[in-house]
């Protein structure tokens, strides 16, 4: 009987270990492979959007099952987009998220705007409009405090540089009229569109942004350099000042 009892025992300890260590893995393993094979078959777009930013987690959290991070990051954040436009400080707020996974999010979504970009630079921004208001909502959309930039175009009016002109607090960013001109000199613009984010997700232009931009209007003429509009990019909406009738 003693025999028999170690037989049976050393049978039992036959069971590899790896398999042990697999078995609760499953769940997710297959998970994530039946989500790389739905996008392989074309039919990612019918993924919620949890399960996107769960497929893009798998990537680079490994032996995790990720469903609860990208979850969490949703209820966070709000959306998609805005979880992707987080700070990388930001994101490891949320738990399972290190610092390797918030870079290459971050990253995701510079790829986002870089694709956008590239869309802008193809033809004059004023004949393509629809993707220059896709570019910088992307932009700065998702900014915690008010950044200013300007788009500084040719005389074809193509893009020529894209740079930060200011950021402040949630609700002010100080851009300086003078630095803007001398810029522009330097670049050889012939025109620019001024762009800057309301925090509060209101794209309402204020008293404040419509002087603003009819000061940096009065420095630029005598250079017979041209300010197109003025965007300004709220949560929902990008507002054209020029579109209002408001410069």
């Amino acid at each position: 009987m003693a025999d028999g009892g170690k037989s049976k025992a050393g049978t039992s300890a036959k069971v590899s270990p790896a398999k042990v260590s697999e078995g609760p893995a499953r769940h997710y393993h297959g998970h994530r492979e039946r989500l790389r094979q739905r996008v392989l078959d074309g039919d990612g777009a019918h993924l919620r959007d949890y399960e996107l930013l769960e497929l893009l987690l798998c990537a680079f959290i490994p032996r995790v099952d990720v469903k609860p991070i990208a979850k969490e990051l949703i209820a966070k954040f709000g959306t998609v987009s805005a979880a992707l436009g987080a700070s990388p400080e930001r994101l490891m707020e949320v738990k399972g998220v290190g610092e390797t996974a918030a870079a290459y999010i971050r990253a995701t979504n510079l790829l986002m705007q870089q694709a956008a970009r590239d869309e802008v630079v193809e033809r004059p921004v004023i004949s393509n409009w629809a993707a220059l208001l896709n570019y910088v909502s992307l932009r700065i959309k998702h900014e915690k405090s008010e950044q200013a930039r300007v788009l500084y175009l040719d005389r074809k009016n193509k893009l020529i540089a894209d740079e930060k002109a200011g950021q402040g607090t949630v609700d002010h960013a100080p851009v300086y009229p003078r630095e803007i001109a001398r810029r522009a000199l330097e670049l050889s613009a012939s025109s620019i569109i001024l762009v800057h984010n309301h925090p509060s997700g209101d794209p309402t232009p204020s008293r404040a942004d419509i002087d603003l931009t009819r000061e940096i209007e009065r420095a630029l003429a005598p250079l017979e350099i041209r300010v197109h509009d003025h965007l300004v990019v709220g949560a929902k909406e990008t507002i054209s000042m020029k579109a209002k009738g408001l410069i």
